[in-house]
């Protein structure tokens, strides 16, 4: 049988996997984000996911009628931030599954920091102009929720390792 102290070292294994594993998911969850915001780009939709008629009071139709060039431009920024909100979350999958589950404190911190960094930036600009819409928000939201819950299980684990 073992004791407490035996068993402290595999348990803190077994969570360092899950929140690893749960991290992991979140950061597959940015990538598919990214997807969608890409494929919502060359859809009739044209906006953002969760952005209606209430928020932007044109569509494709009108920005394209406005200005062919404006709408090339809106559309260069909606497949160049997919890409980026994608390689973020392949950056964070990776740094969770082949770091964090292997103990490493500098991918967790690596791996929390990327999207930290990038939520406290572009979320404030969702608000003052009511961009802040559940259909909008909701997805991202759901999955830092998870990547956070991940992220938690992840840092109990690495604290309790010896050394």
């Amino acid at each position: 049988m073992s004791t407490n102290s035996d068993s402290q070292p595999l348990q803190s294994d077994a969570r360092l996997r899950l929140g690893s594993a749960i991290m992991t998911l979140g950061g597959v969850g940015f990538v598919g984000y990214g997807i969608i915001f890409f494929v919502r780009n060359f859809s009739d939709a044209f906006l953002e996911l969760g952005i209606g008629s209430e928020q932007v009071d044109v569509g494709k139709p009108q920005i394209e009628q406005f200005s062919p060039d404006l709408l090339h431009y809106i559309s260069h920024l909606h497949i160049a931030l997919s890409a980026f909100i994608a390689a973020a979350g392949i950056a964070v999958a990776a740094l969770s599954w082949y770091g964090v589950r292997r103990g490493q404190w500098w991918a967790w911190v690596t791996a929390v920091v990327v999207p930290v960094f990038a939520l406290a930036v572009a979320l404030p600009a969702h608000y003052p102009w009511g961009f802040d819409t559940i259909g909008h928000l909701g997805l991202i939201y759901a999955d830092t929720l998870l990547f956070v819950a991940g992220a938690v299980v992840a840092l109990v684990a690495l604290r309790g390792r010896p050394g």
